[in-house]
């Protein structure tokens, strides 16, 4: 969407009465006011003399003293250093005087980023029932704070032990064995199963016993589905090398050497 173009100054005093207005709103960098003033007119000379007259008599502050002023204000909200250095950065404000400001503000007011992410974490969250882990540590990441700052911030939360992953929360709805079934249709063999399982965060500790009634019922067969996943291939099981890949391959695939070698002994070599 355009801009609607502005009435263009005709004076030097109209230059200085759009700055004035400006910073009666609000504090700006530099380069943000000198921005806004080039959009009121092409003189380069007038907008460098207005400029020069406002750091001068302290009515717009350099970029150091700006950020200075930002920090301040973002570590009263909790904000991190991340964040800080983000948002300055947007504003046109060089890096050098991003960390000289951090540094000054820091030693001014006794800043330990730790306690700060741990006050942040404090004062949104009584406990975590209402969300996950991944969304704590988006959150925080996003208000600047380092991996190992929200880390501390958890370790001393006093309900921390109600934080739980998105991957463990799905995991207490799961049904075993449907879980199990749905694997064991892809083609997987029992021992990739339940690592699979296992790395979900799923409970396994009923696995064995689930697997054996499905066998029971005839639900789930794995010397069945070992020679299925053997006639997929094109393995020309006469040849060693060939039979090896085969091998390796169902082994990887989650089955064991008994399936195996029964697949083996079912198959015809392709001609």
């Amino acid at each position: 969407m355009n801009r609607t173009p502005l009435k263009q100054a005709k004076t030097i005093d109209n230059v200085f009465n759009s700055a004035y207005w400006h910073l009666s709103q609000q504090d700006f960098t530099i380069e943000e006011i000198r921005q806004k003033l080039l959009r009121k007119t092409d003189k380069i000379e007038w907008v460098d003399k207005v400029l020069a007259h406002l750091i001068e008599r302290g009515y717009l502050k350099t970029n150091f003293e700006f950020a200075v002023r930002f920090c301040e204000l973002a570590y009263s909200n909790e904000q991190g250093n991340g964040a800080i250095k983000g948002r300055l950065q947007q504003r046109g404000v060089e890096l050098t005087d991003i960390e000289r400001a951090i540094e000054h503000v820091m030693f001014e007011q006794n800043i330990d980023l730790n306690i700060l992410a741990s006050a942040r974490l404090s004062n949104k969250y009584d406990n975590f029932l209402s969300t996950t882990k991944e969304k704590v540590y988006s959150q925080m990441t996003t208000k600047g704070f380092t991996r190992a700052q929200i880390d501390y911030a958890l370790s001393i939360h006093p309900q921390k032990d109600t934080l739980r992953s998105k991957l463990s929360i799905k995991a207490e709805k799961a049904d075993l064995k449907i879980e199990i079934m749905k694997l064991y249709n892809k083609g997987k063999g029992k021992k990739v199963i339940l690592q699979e399982l296992t790395q979900r965060l799923i409970d396994v500790s009923d696995f064995e016993n689930v697997v054996y009634q499905l066998t029971l019922c005839q639900e789930v067969d794995f010397y069945e589905s070992c020679q299925k996943q053997l006639a997929k291939k094109r393995y020309v099981l006469s040849d060693y090398n060939e039979k090896s890949k085969a091998y390796v391959y169902l082994m990887r695939k989650g089955f064991n050497s008994d399936e195996i070698k029964e697949a083996f002994s079912a198959a015809v070599d392709p001609e």
